[in-house]
């Protein structure tokens, strides 16, 4: 949950905010290509904040969490364009990570097994 909000409601929520609009939802290309391009504003502000290319003085700050917010609202406006439901979307590649994956990574071992 995001501020006691379920990924159910960031969908509605989302959906009745665009809803408001004649346009609507942009199609699902124009939506990759947005993805595609809060992705890029995302990268710079991670390399500006942990990589080795500082921001000019002349350029303003954004936070990482703003960048990862407007992801996360194109996201949520492809997939409800498509009618997807992200829950069932995270429960999939859940199941998929903790079956395929399941031996992939080397695990943490708990305090109670050394």
């Amino acid at each position: 949950m995001v501020n006691g909000k379920s990924i159910k409601d960031l969908q509605k929520e989302v959906d009745i905010y665009i809803s408001q609009f004649k346009e609507g939802y942009f199609s699902p290309l124009a939506m990759v290509a947005r993805l595609t391009e809060e992705l890029g504003e995302l990268a710079r502000e991670v390399n500006h904040q942990y990589g080795e290319k500082p921001k000019k003085s002349s350029e303003t700050e954004k936070a990482i969490e703003e960048e990862l917010g407007d992801l996360l609202f194109v996201i949520i406006c492809l997939a409800n364009s498509l009618n997807i439901d992200l829950q069932e979307a995270h429960d999939y590649v859940m199941n998929k990570f903790n079956t395929r994956d399941k031996d992939r990574w080397t695990r943490i071992e708990k305090k109670d097994e050394e």
